[in-house]
């Protein structure tokens, strides 16, 4: 038990202390802490001091409380920037977990009226169509359905994006001038479902992004994030 000190208030060195078995890996997601009880006979404290400790990390989302079972380590919530693009796997790796990708399509297609609309361009202009898998740790989070202009991007399908990201590739190739976003919450289709590992109809976090660059629109993504383990985060 670490020691009280006049510095820190009671409900702060358990808070501390539930922090640090958890960031150690003591307790792990999904883990069940001490009950409020056994914590305030293990610090010599009220339940209510106790109480308050635990209120807080809920609140922060590091613990979850279940009526009439218990409190458990949260599932973690992968935060992604909005205002900086970068790579998922740098993302990743930052965290210092590991990335991986499954590759599902890499083709060349013609834009259909809707998205010629889109891309600003003829109906028929050439473009090239992705879908990739992105895990950290074997843990699906997110499906990257991806449309680039191939003007801009003419080596796309001969990348190897299982040693490199689409976002990598394409910034060196055609370097970002400006970003459009929107993001919805979406119940997840049967195939995206598959894909990202969860339930049918579960929620996901859908960010849809359109890049630009040399004056043109160089592409059209939608990546779907798993919405019990994803959220969005950004600052101006």
């Amino acid at each position: 038990m670490p020691p009280k000190t006049s510095a820190s208030p009671a409900f702060q060195i358990i808070k501390d202390y539930l922090l640090k078995e958890i960031q150690s890996g003591t307790w792990k997601e999904g883990d069940a802490i001490p009950s409020e009880a056994m914590l305030a006979e293990q610090f010599s404290v009220s339940r209510m001091t106790v109480n308050r400790a635990v209120r807080e990390l809920t609140t922060e989302q590091i613990l979850t409380r279940i009526q009439g079972s218990g409190t458990y380590v949260a599932q973690q919530k992968y935060q992604a920037t909005l205002v900086e693009i970068k790579s998922i796997a740098e993302e990743i790796r930052s965290r210092g977990h590991a990335h991986r990708s499954e590759l599902h399509t890499l083709v060349a297609a013609k834009a259909t009226p809707q998205l010629a609309l889109e891309f600003q361009v003829k109906p028929g202009h050439p473009l090239f169509h992705s879908l990739i898998v992105h895990f950290e740790n074997n843990t699906p989070i997110q499906l990257e359905d991806r449309w680039v202009n191939a003007a801009l991007a003419p080596l796309y399908l001969q990348q190897n994006f299982a040693l490199i990201t689409p976002n990598e590739y394409l910034v060196a190739v055609a370097p970002l001038e400006g970003v459009d976003y929107r993001i919805e919450a979406v119940l997840a289709p049967k195939l995206i479902a598959e894909m990202l590992h969860i339930a049918a109809k579960e929620a996901c976090l859908v960010l849809h992004r359109k890049t630009r660059s040399q004056a043109q629109i160089a592409t059209i993504v939608t990546m779907w994030h798993p919405g019990n383990c994803y959220q969005f985060t950004g600052s101006f």
